[in-house]
């Protein structure tokens, strides 16, 4: 069933987050902090005994200087200097296995999976420690560190997605000029504040993208991991304010207001974990060219394979314009 607005009042919906007037000088000084660190891209060859495509174990200098993991994936065959899409994962996931990424390689781009710190011991693994520690936080990773903008998870979280593209354009065989970015639900946010903290991305793909207009979204939905901020401030009563003003950094609604690079957006209106309203909103306030494509009778899966689709033409468009 409809988990939010009708489809009518979703495209009428606008978000009332506020916008924190140092939100640009708080990025800049995150990013020029994070890159007072070397880069230090290493990159491995991994044999899994595919035939088409060259695999490498890579890691590089994310947050803090900290070692982020990642999968470089690239065509065999591929001559010259390929476009590179960098993907982030989902909440809870980590770089997975190889054998999960091969469709980018495949359609001939070259192809960067950037572990999630802290994360992937759910629905998918991964190989990155979060070596930070935090204040109370309720199980999870939405609330860790939230007592601050400078302590939350995320600003760690979104320092390394930003670090990936420098690493990204550091691969052999990649053509730096031509970035494209990736991701859903937390990949998908992540896609976005790329976006915005970055001016040389030439597309982002977010579908169903997490952490877009926090405070409703934790109001109208009792579905993980939004319903952490819930339990949260079940506990912390007169902590509200305080969280909704470190969330305003993180926010892809405010993300959206600095990012121009052609976007395509999804959005599932059945979805009970990033309800359908907090994706309009971020949709509505990107300043780049964009594109929302409504799936009207799926979940948080939202277009799934045909999401992908999207993604592949759309990049395939995107890098081989004059």
């Amino acid at each position: 069933m409809l988990t939010d607005l009708s489809e009518n009042e979703l495209w009428d919906y606008r978000s009332d987050v506020r916008f924190p007037v140092d939100f640009d000088q708080f990025w800049n000084q995150t990013l020029v902090e994070t890159s007072s660190y070397d880069l230090a891209v290493t990159f491995e060859p991994v044999d899994i005994g595919l035939m088409t495509i060259d695999l490498f174990d890579i890691s590089f200098a994310g947050f803090g200087g900290e070692r982020i993991r990642g999968w470089f994936i690239t065509p065999t065959t591929a001559e010259g200097l390929l476009p590179i899409v960098v993907e982030y994962v989902g909440y809870g996931g980590g770089r997975g296995a190889p054998l999960d990424h091969l469709a980018y390689a495949s359609s001939g781009f070259a192809h960067l999976v950037m572990d999630t710190r802290g994360q992937g011991s759910t629905w998918s693994v991964g190989e990155t420690a979060d070596p930070v520690g935090s204040g109370p936080s309720v199980p999870g990773f939405l609330t860790r560190g939230i007592e601050s903008r400078e302590t939350y998870y995320y600003r760690r979280l979104f320092a390394d997605a930003v670090r990936a593209v420098d690493a990204a354009k550091q691969l052999p065989r990649v053509d730096p000029s031509r970035v494209a970015v990736v991701g859903g639900s937390q990949g998908g946010a992540l896609a976005l504040a790329v976006a915005a903290l970055r001016d040389d991305v030439a597309a982002v793909a977010a579908f169903v993208p997490f952490l877009c207009d926090m405070r409703r979204a934790s109001l109208i939905t009792d579905s993980d991991p939004f319903a952490e901020l819930g339990r949260y401030l079940a506990t912390h009563r007169h902590s509200v304010e305080a969280v909704f003003d470190t969330l305003a950094y993180f926010d892809g609604v405010n993300m959206a207001r600095r990012a121009t690079a052609p976007a395509w957006i999804s959005v599932g209106l059945m979805d009970p974990v990033c309800p359908p309203s907090s994706v309009f909103g971020a949709f509505q306030n990107y300043a780049g060219p964009k594109k929302l494509t409504v799936w009207p009778y799926n979940n948080h899966a939202g277009g799934g394979v045909e999401d992908l689709g999207i993604a592949l033409r759309a990049f395939r468009e995107v890098f081989t314009k004059d």
